[in-house]
């Protein structure tokens, strides 16, 4: 019975990392920025860096994670018990990298996530049962989103003129930009960088649209 019971004690990759998200979520700062505050390099606990180019499961290093502690103001007791927390206590959503958004079936036609690729993340607000998260990968997006930042994406939440979209074409093309305005015939976007020209999409092009409502900094 006691071999039993500490078998079942034995941590999963998952769990230590689901972990680092919601300490990360606790500490208001994404993983990355945890990361950059324990004085680690900021792409430490990126999810990036959770399975090797092969495959194989890259577990945190115990320095890294009394690091990220210490930065969190936070206990060993007090990290195994997000290790044990509810996955479904309102704020873990799924999360995929933005680089593999453009997947196809990474999403089903109404803007949900689908398919394999996801995996989930821990949230200072995730109310709506729908959102999910995105990792930005690499420079593209700045100033508005650095490498490693988390945004918070509600298909369900209301769009309005000047907010931050997540647009998904038909032909699987993801963007991410500021909504100028929006007909039954078109959208029209303005991209992050305001030194970009904005551009028209067509409605008949477009699969999807979802309003930003948060995002890690």
């Amino acid at each position: 019975m006691v071999k039993q019971a500490k078998a079942q004690r034995i941590l999963t990759h998952d769990q230590i990392w689901v972990a680092l998200d919601r300490l990360a979520a606790r500490a208001g700062l994404s993983p990355s920025g945890l990361a950059k505050r324990a004085g680690l390099d900021p792409t430490t606990f990126n999810r990036s860096k959770r399975v090797t180019s092969d495959g194989r499961e890259r577990w945190p290093s115990t320095e890294s994670i009394a690091k990220a502690l210490a930065a969190a103001g936070a206990s060993i007791d007090g990290f195994a018990r997000l290790v044990d927390e509810d996955a479904g206590d309102g704020r873990s959503v799924p999360l995929l990298g933005f680089a593999q958004a453009g997947a196809s079936g990474a999403f089903d036609e109404s803007g949900h996530p689908s398919g394999k690729g996801w995996s989930e993340i821990a949230l200072p607000t995730a109310e709506d049962g729908q959102a999910f998260a995105l990792e930005i990968s690499g420079d593209a997006l700045l100033p508005a989103y650095r490498d490693g930042d988390i945004i918070l994406v509600s298909p369900a939440a209301p769009i309005r003129k000047g907010d931050r979209v997540v647009v998904k074409a038909r032909t699987d093309e993801v963007t991410i930009a500021t909504l100028k305005r929006r007909t039954a015939k078109a959208l029209d976007l303005q991209a992050l960088d305001a030194s970009q020209a904005a551009r028209t999409v067509a409605a008949a092009d477009v699969a999807w649209v979802a309003r930003i409502v948060w995002a890690s900094q």
